[in-house]
């Protein structure tokens, strides 16, 4: 996958997705809310069969240590078998954009696993018709799309924003997202669709995400709903959110933002150097923040390529020991 996120890059998830894609075609006869599907759309699964045991483990590891994911029940676990005409429509749709991305990325569209919480009334509404016609309910602190929560990131909040029905479950998709290119968006934002043609979606923190966003213009394309979870969860889940961990203060020595534009100028084609000198212009006139510019710089050269640069000027000559056994240990330049 791609530098834009690290979700995608895991061996095991690759292989996950291998394991679920596998299991598309095999037929089952019990269906989910059949009167609301026309007969069509979710199938049960079982204990014993390979997606439901994946499913279930990877979705209670994301509980993380007990006592919540011990007091925490799966009860069922369904598969959408895309079987009539207006799932095959998504399926294509969603081939035809994967397609279109990796054209865009080099052939790399960026797809990951993400899970969805959703009410009761939004399951069949989503299975038939997709996200546009029933997007589930979020803060807007991110902006307007759908967020989703990466398959292998805490779960708690995603599992605090399932409704409850009126038999106590909840419920949570497994969804494939195309993401293509993620920027960083900043809580509070407005945005609506991608800030430029660069970026297709959004996340939270480019690498390490807790929060993928989908715009509200590409949802019912790019994400498609392939497993549903209903869970028993305790009532009460405010005493087992963990408390939000503050950043630590960078102690490393600045790095004056011309000194990595000349040393990376050896490395990067003109039209990237031209983009990063864009983006401290943007962080001079306070049009985007230093934790964005950052990123985007970790973004467009990668961390391989930084922490090389950063080596090298740490290794100089007339560097002290010290100086440059900070610099040789920042996980991100701080540039000015």
């Amino acid at each position: 996958m791609s530098s834009s996120t690290s979700v995608g890059s895991s061996q095991d998830q690759e292989s996950d997705l291998s394991d679920l894609e596998s299991s598309f075609c095999r037929p089952s006869s019990f269906r989910f809310n059949e009167s609301a599907t026309s007969g069509e759309g979710l199938v049960q699964l079982f204990q014993g069969q390979r997606p439901y045991d994946l499913l279930t483990e990877r979705f209670l590891s994301g509980l993380g240590p007990p006592p919540l994911r011990t007091n925490t029940e799966v009860l069922a676990v369904y598969q959408n078998k895309y079987s009539d005409i207006r799932g095959q429509g998504m399926m294509q749709n969603f081939g035809i954009c994967k397609k279109t991305m990796e054209q865009k990325h080099g052939g790399n569209a960026n797809v990951n696993f993400a899970w969805c919480s959703v009410s009761k009334d939004e399951i069949p509404k989503i299975i038939q018709y997709g996200f546009s016609c029933s997007m589930p309910k979020n803060d807007g602190s991110y902006g307007h799309g759908v967020y989703l929560t990466p398959a292998n990131s805490s779960l708690l909040e995603c599992v605090k924003k399932a409704a409850v029905d009126e038999d106590g479950l909840r419920h949570v998709f497994l969804c494939r997202v195309i993401l293509g290119k993620t920027e960083v968006i900043q809580p509070g934002t407005q945005q609506c669709c991608p800030s430029s043609k660069e970026f297709d979606s959004g996340v939270d923190n480019l690498w390490s995400p807790n929060k993928y966003i989908v715009w509200s213009t590409h949802m019912n394309a790019h994400i498609l709903p392939d497993f549903l979870l209903s869970f028993r969860a305790p009532c009460c889940l405010e005493g087992f959110l963990t408390p939000q961990v503050h950043q630590k203060m960078p102690t490393s020595p600045w790095l004056p933002f011309p000194a990595l534009l000349s040393a990376l100028s050896k490395f990067l084609p003109p039209s990237d150097l031209a983009s990063l000198t864009k983006y401290h212009r943007e962080l001079r006139e306070k049009r985007i923040t230093r934790h964005q510019m950052i990123q985007r710089v970790r973004q467009l050269a990668g961390d391989k390529l930084l922490v090389s640069v950063i080596k090298s000027l740490g290794a100089k000559p007339k560097a002290s020991s010290g100086s440059s056994q900070r610099m040789m240990s920042m996980r991100g330049p701080r540039i000015i």
